[in-house]
């Protein structure tokens, strides 16, 4: 609520820069999916954006004439240029959404991409370890991934740097004179340890995948340095509201797919309103740093 809040009372001033033109590209983490706040004004209902995703208030704030979202559930970087089948249960996730590039063009001064997770399988591999038995009885997900000392984990995320690399240097070609701006994903796992059965992975397996999000951020930022653009960190800003907090402080959901930001059934492992909001507000400050 404080973050909503705060947010409210950006829109009331103006800003120090005005941007005409703002394009927001990424996937389920930059659309916000949501199950029951799905709106279709700029992407098909399949790609599940919400209609407070972090984009929508940037733009909102910022009062942008022109804005185009095309953020998409399950999006990776082939989808930067490549049509994305959305078709998943007609009338109410379906519709196939362009490629994400052809929002750009020349006159667009604002970009802003969140991308990766799903070229590297950080999402899957979270999904693989849903575990509704304690251990050791149940499957670790962390055994599929780590063998013989190699964890295949860390080396796709090594194998997407060089992907998220070649969409700033796409954006560049098609938006030389964008500001754009390189959005981490929220620390929505935890660093140390889990907390089953609250969210139900083996502790060890949760812990593993928030070292895996940890390095996935680092490979982000890397890119961000890199390729001289700005990275906007909403990890460690959000430490603290992962998954195993309690409802109204957690910013990103467990696996049960119910939510209370806002109440209603939620896409899990995804953020909430509460999280949407903090990304918000971590772009404007990236952008706005006095405001």
């Amino acid at each position: 609520m404080l973050a909503s809040l705060i947010l409210f009372a950006g829109l009331l001033t103006a800003p120090t820069q005005a941007y005409q033109e703002y394009v927001a590209l990424g996937d389920s983490w930059s659309a916000d999916v949501s199950v029951l706040h799905i709106t279709d004004e700029h992407a098909p209902r399949g790609c599940a954006q919400s209609t407070y995703n972090y984009p929508k208030q940037v733009a909102a704030a910022l009062r942008v004439p022109v804005f185009r979202d095309a953020t998409c559930g399950g999006a990776t970087t082939a989808n930067m240029t490549a049509a994305q089948d959305v078709n998943h249960v007609k009338r109410l996730f379906d519709g196939v959404n362009p490629p994400q590039f052809d929002r750009l063009r020349a006159s667009t001064d604002l970009v802003t991409l969140g991308i990766g997770g799903n070229d590297a399988r950080l999402a899957s591999a979270a999904a693989d370890c849903l575990n509704l038995l304690p251990a050791p009885l149940g499957r670790s997900c962390r055994r599929t991934w780590v063998s013989g000392g190699v964890d295949r984990m860390s080396q796709a995320i090594l194998a997407t740097e060089p992907k998220v690399a070649a969409v700033v240097d796409g954006i560049r070609q098609r938006s030389p004179r964008a500001r754009v701006l390189l959005v981490d994903y929220l620390a929505g796992l935890p660093q140390e340890g889990g907390c089953y059965p609250y969210v139900q992975a083996a502790d060890r397996d949760l812990e593993w995948l928030g070292d895996k999000l940890e390095e996935l951020n680092a490979m982000l930022a890397r890119v961000a340095v890199a390729k001289g653009v700005e990275l906007v960190d909403t990890y460690s800003t959000s430490i603290g509201h992962d998954v195993c907090k309690r409802p109204g402080v957690k910013w990103v959901e467990g696996y049960l797919p119910l939510s209370t930001d806002p109440i209603g059934p939620a896409i899990p492992l995804h953020p909430n309103r509460r999280g949407a909001d903090h990304q918000a507000l971590r772009v404007l400050d990236t952008l706005e740093p006095a405001r």
